[in-house]
C-alpha cells in the first residue's frame, strides 16, 4: 500500500511540474521566446511524455521557433534553414501527422536541392 501510495505522490508531483512548465512555456510563447520555451518543456516532456498539454505546448514552441528562424529577414539562410528545418523536424517527433511542419520541411530540403547542395541533418 505505501508503494502504491508513494507512486501516485510521485505521479502527481511529475504531473504539477509538467503544469507549470506548460504554463511558463506558454508565457514564453507569447513574448515569442521559442527557444526558451523550449529549453523548459524538454525537461517535461521527458518526465511525462504522454501528457497531452506537454506534447501539445511543445509542437507549438518547436513550430513557432522553426517560423521564427524561417522568416528572419535579418538572418542570411546558411543561419536561417538549418535552424529551422532542425525545429520543424522535431515537431515531426512529436506530432507525426503535423501538415505544416510536414511542408516546411518539404520547403527547406527542396531549396537545399535545388542549389545543389546537402540537406542539413
Amino acid at each position: 500500500m505505501k508503494h502504491i501510495i508513494a507512486s501516485l505522490a510521485l505521479g502527481a508531483a511529475l504531473l504539477l511540474g509538467a503544469n507549470k512548465a506548460v504554463d511558463e512555456a506558454k508565457t514564453l510563447m507569447k513574448d515569442k521566446k521559442f527557444e526558451e520555451a523550449v529549453a523548459v518543456l524538454d525537461p517535461a516532456i521527458k518526465a511525462a511524455p504522454k501528457d497531452v498539454a506537454v506534447k501539445t505546448a511543445m509542437v507549438d514552441a518547436l513550430l513557432g521557433n522553426g517560423d521564427a528562424y524561417m522568416y528572419n529577414e535579418k538572418l542570411p539562410p546558411f543561419k536561417k534553414y538549418p535552424a529551422a528545418l532542425k525545429s520543424y523536424r522535431r515537431v515531426l517527433e512529436f506530432d507525426k501527422s503535423n501538415q505544416r511542419a510536414k511542408d516546411n520541411v518539404v520547403m527547406i530540403e527542396g531549396i537545399y536541392k535545388s542549389m545543389g547542395r546537402p540537406v542539413p541533418q
